[in-house]
């Protein structure tokens, strides 16, 4: 009894260091960008965030017509916000008189992408960075037509009920506002970025390489299904799901496969979910899931094919 604890505690040591040492490449490979998209955040946050916003203000105003829906998105895209802070923004926008093509543009890409996920995403390499940012402006870019030639005479949003909040950076201190910002920043992703590695470090112990390429990458229309279907359950944080996707990107998930996930994630997060359901209603929020995931497996194809 006692060489039969002796020899589990053996392998549970091993297995401890095994797990440890791929815990601690894979935090030192992904850390730097977790900790410069965070900074890059809050400065954004603290000192461009009103910037981005009178801009947005500002195409109203300019009536681009059509190619309205092209800074929309990519205002959208620098926007730092979450979902539940975008929404309020968007129903001050829409009080104002902004159209809703211009809204979901907007609303689309703050969704898919901020500064912080951008730099987050340099981890998985050049092209995967390039994909994810091309991909996300032109989903947003898209919904805003999809808005404007199928809803051009009636509304799409319902705003009634959001009003925009009072900004929590309100030290008179820029240092201080900056640094009471980067403690939230940290707070609210930390976990889901040590738990993402973690899992990473599972994945690259226990799931042999082979089966999953086999899943995920050789079956290119299957893999690109299979990924954007993991992107609802999965998706909890941007930061979190990095060190994941490096490690299926190695283990043979195909680019276009993590493209997909990269669309589908963050668009079905639940917390998403939540506050869109009520700004869209039932009808309209069923166009919407459809929309994204019809776009996310589209570019999923392209890219395999080799278009992109």
């Amino acid at each position: 009894m006692s060489e039969l604890a002796e020899g589990l505690a053996i392998v549970l040591r091993r297995e401890w260091i095994y797990l440890w040492y791929y815990f601690t490449v894979q935090l030192e490979q992904i850390a730097p960008y977790w900790v410069f998209g965070m900074v890059l955040g809050s400065v954004i946050s603290v000192f461009g965030k009103a910037r981005i916003h009178s801009l947005f203000q500002a195409l109203n105003g300019k009536k681009p017509g059509i190619l309205g829906v092209i800074p929309a998105s990519l205002l959208g895209i620098a926007s730092p916000l979450c979902m539940y802070g975008t929404i309020p923004i968007a129903a001050s926008f829409s009080q104002k008189g902004m159209r809703d093509d211009l809204l979901a543009a907007f609303m689309m890409s703050s969704i898919l992408l901020n500064p912080q996920l951008i730099i987050y995403s340099g981890a998985l390499g050049q092209k995967a960075l390039v994909i994810r940012c091309v991909s996300c402006f032109l989903c947003g870019t898209g919904a805003g037509l999809f808005v404007r030639f199928f809803f051009r005479d009636k509304p799409f949003f319902n705003f009634s009920g959001f009003e925009e909040r009072a900004g929590r950076d309100t030290d008179p201190n820029p240092a201080l506002r900056f640094l009471k910002n980067l403690g939230r920043n940290v707070r609210a992703t930390g976990g889901y970025f040590f738990l993402g590695v973690l899992l990473s470090a599972l994945f690259q112990r226990y799931v042999p390489a082979d089966r999953f390429a086999a899943l995920f990458g050789r079956q290119e229309g299957f893999g690109v299904l299979m990924a954007a279907t993991l992107g609802v359950p999965l998706y909890a944080c941007g930061g979190g799901t990095i060190p994941l996707l490096q490690q299926w990107l190695l283990s043979g998930m195909s680019m276009g496969g993590a493209s997909a996930f990269m669309l589908t994630g963050p668009a079905t997060k639940i917390t998403n979910l939540g506050a869109l359901k009520i700004v869209l209603g039932g009808k309209h929020f069923v166009y919407y899931l459809a929309f994204v995931i019809v776009f996310a497996m589209g570019t999923g194809r392209v890219v395999n094919w080799g278009l992109w």
